[in-house]
């Protein structure tokens, strides 16, 4: 099973987080942030890992630290459990539509974290999520993954929908690039390291 925990505790906020790669699409636990759980089940499930997140942070100030370093321990959870990345897909892409809303996300779990964010939603927050946060949170992922994520809005107006479409493209292209391959039999680069 590839499994990782992860803790991390600053003057600012406290998190543990689990994860199974292998799992069955279970999110249990809470941050605090209501719209964020919401989205970490739904990341849970399509991606079909285990996801256990307990947060506690300075919500009294704003969402902005336990979000970034829920996503922070979510990338160090995900190259952990990935471990040398032998066998693996290493990409994943995922066009997810709902509703009015389209997103287009690809990513390769390449060791080099890139961000191409290309979205624009026309409300503030969804819930009690603001929507600048959405992209930090990707980040926070992808910096401590070393994931190479493009996420582009191709239509949408609402902001809820918007935001569900990016975590569940998120979700199923992650779901793909970590699957191990019927043929890949070593890690799957031309250098011999990911």
């Amino acid at each position: 099973m590839r499994e990782a925990q992860v803790e991390r505790v600053t003057a600012e906020t406290s998190v543990k987080l689990k994860l199974n790669l292998d799992g069955s699409g279970v999110f249990e636990g809470k941050t605090g942030v209501g719209f964020l759980d919401h989205m970490l089940h739904l990341l849970a499930r399509h991606a079909l890992i285990d996801l256990g997140v307990e947060a506690v942070g300075d919500l009294y100030v704003d969402a902005h630290h336990t979000v970034e370093d829920t996503g922070i321990c979510l990338g160090m959870a995900l190259q952990k459990a990935l471990g040398d990345k032998k066998g693996i897909n290493r990409y994943g892409s995922a066009l997810i539509p709902m509703d009015e809303a389209l997103a287009l996300v690809a990513l390769d779990l390449s060791g080099r974290p890139f961000l191409s964010y290309e979205v624009e939603v026309p409300g503030q927050a969804a819930g009690d999520l603001p929507v600048e946060l959405v992209p930090e949170f990707f980040r926070a992922i992808i910096n401590n993954a070393g994931i190479t994520l493009h996420m582009h809005l191709l239509s949408g107006d609402n902001t809820h929908h918007i935001i569900e479409v990016l975590f569940k493209g998120f979700a199923r292209a992650l779901r793909e690039a970590v699957a191990f391959s019927e043929r890949e039999r070593g890690i799957p680069s031309t250098k011999g390291k990911l």
